[in-house]
Parts: C-alpha cells; structure tokens; sequence
C-alpha cells in the first residue's frame, strides 16, 4: 500500500481540544470533480475528536522536497514501541526536537495502537508479515506521519481501554488534541491511511533542509 495512492479524505482537528493554538492549513490540491463530500458528524463542542473530513483534502506540504522515512511493521503487541523507536531516531537525524517531536511520537504510538485494535479486526487470518506501514514525511516547516493498514473501518473517536492496550488506545482523540491537522484516507490499493500533521519552527533543520 502507498500513501499517495489515495483517494483523499481530510479532517480538522477540534480546535477547542488542542495543546497549540490552531493553524490555517490547505489542501494539497482542491476536490476531485463530482466527489462527494461527507456530512459533517453531529458533535458537542467541546469534544476533543475532529468532525468528519471533506473529499479531496491532505495535509499540504510546504515549498520543497521532503526527507521520507518508512517501517513496515508486524501484527504484534510490541509494535507501537518499535514505530516510537524507528520515528525517535528519525527525527533525531532531521534534527526535529522539541514539542513537536514529543508530539509526533505520541500520535505515531496512538496510529499504530489504533490500527493493531481497529485496523486488523476481522481480516482474514493469516495477515501478511508486516500488515502496517509507519510512514514519516520531513516537510520544510511540517512534519507528517501516516500509518496503514488494510482495514476498510472508517477511523471513528472512542474511548480508550487501558486494558486491551497498555501502550495506547486514545487514536483519534489524542490526534485532535495533538496535531495541528489529521485526517484519513481511504487505499487505492485497499485499506486505508491515518494521518496527522505537525508545524515546525522555522529553527529546525528539517524546516530548512
């Protein structure tokens, strides 16, 4: 499965749940001629999840080329600690500190949580050996990370069950709090894609590679 496969489904994040003040983002390109756009879901205001996306939108790199970075990762228990790993040392060599690499790795350890729990269930055993794919995009001024997994279940906010998963399980609600922008994105290839977008300072070297 590949990202830019996609048929784009974009979603903002509730503005009154996030840690950072909100940021006006574009999309990449405007909506496919004749593509539907989902209704809108009727939510309380101050829930921390997004409302539904709008077709024809992702998160909109800036000017220039990113650095990318991608782990193909197992149906196992310990894989949310091997793609907080894999992304740590990733952004340690992009030189991406800060609040939005602790952010970052928390989404990345939520996405890959969520798809273990949500993304497998009720796939035909057995799975391939590495059913999810962590893919981090090191835009100037915007980091993005995006996990798949052949799991067609529209990414719906729930709550989080401590027990099943240690490691994580808050998924979308922690991407509305977190990110400056998330969506999903359903796989030309099948599947699906969930991503979440970070703004960088202008410090940073990915900002200025």
């Amino acid at each position: 499965m590949i990202v830019d496969q996609a048929d784009d489904v974009a979603a903002p994040a509730a503005p009154s749940a996030r840690r950072h003040p909100r940021r006006h983002h574009a999309p990449d390109h405007p909506p496919r001629p004749g593509a539907r756009t989902p209704s809108v879901a009727h939510r309380a205001p101050s829930s921390p999840a997004a409302v539904s996306g709008l077709a024809g939108l992702w998160p909109a790199p800036s000017a220039g080329v990113p650095r990318t970075a991608r782990r193909v990762l197992p149906a196992e228990p310990t894989s949310p600690k091997e793609a907080r790993a894999f992304t740590r040392a990733t952004l340690r060599e992009w030189g991406v500190d800060g609040a939005a690499a602790d952010d970052a790795l928390v989404a990345v350890s939520e996405l890959v949580t969520n798809a273990l729990q949500h993304g497998l269930r009720g796939l035909p055993r057995p799975l391939p050996a590495g059913p999810i794919q962590l893919v981090l995009l090191g835009h100037p001024r915007r980091l993005v990370v995006t996990v798949t997994d052949p799991g067609e279940r529209t990414p719906e906010p729930i709550a989080p069950d401590p027990v099943r998963s240690p490691e994580g399980g808050r998924g979308l609600l922690v991407l509305g709090a977190l990110s400056d922008a998330w969506g999903w994105a359903p796989l030309a290839t099948g599947g699906k894609a969930v991503w979440a977008a970070f703004d960088l300072p202008a410090g940073s070297s990915s900002a200025t590679a």
